[in-house]
């Protein structure tokens, strides 16, 4: 089954493009992003904190059954234009991968229809090669397809 969300990774660079079109207007997406209701419901973790504004930071934790925290990520976010784009960095606990920044661009297509352009630059080409031997590809584009199955449903 091919993958919805494509990824560019140029062999010996740091970054990678991921890009996906959704049926949803512009501003229905953003809103994926930017309220914490709707990032706890596709990214299936607890948002602790979501300042959307420029100098603002997030937390997101999920834990087990048993109360442990088995995922934990925290960044700032640099620049925030409603419906146009977001620049954060993105850091994990516990993982070898560092530091990374995504800019995240919001671009209409049609009224009903929209792409998100996301340029992730990594410390590192190792750094980032090692994220690409995990299953990041189908694990962003799950995350992709839960925010166009959830927001359908606010459409």
């Amino acid at each position: 089954m091919e993958l919805k969300t494509k990824i560019n990774a140029e062999d010996g660079k740091q970054d990678l493009v991921i890009t996906r079109e959704f049926d949803l207007p512009l501003e229905l997406l953003f809103k994926a992003y930017a309220e914490p209701e709707l990032v706890e419901q596709w990214m299936g973790t607890k948002v602790l904190k979501l300042e959307c504004k420029k100098h603002g930071s997030y937390e997101f934790e999920t834990s087990d059954a048993k109360g442990n925290v088995v995922f934990k990520a925290n960044g700032v976010i640099h620049e925030f234009s409603q419906n146009r784009k977001i620049t954060r960095t993105f850091e994990m606990d516990n993982v070898p991968f560092g530091v990374q920044l995504e800019i995240c661009e919001f671009e209409r297509v049609t009224d009903n229809t929209c792409k998100l352009n996301m340029h992730v630059i990594y410390e590192s080409v190792a750094k980032r090669d090692q994220v690409l031997k995990l299953p990041f590809a189908q694990g962003i584009n799950m995350a992709h397809n839960r925010i166009q199955e959830i927001l359908n449903t606010l459409k």
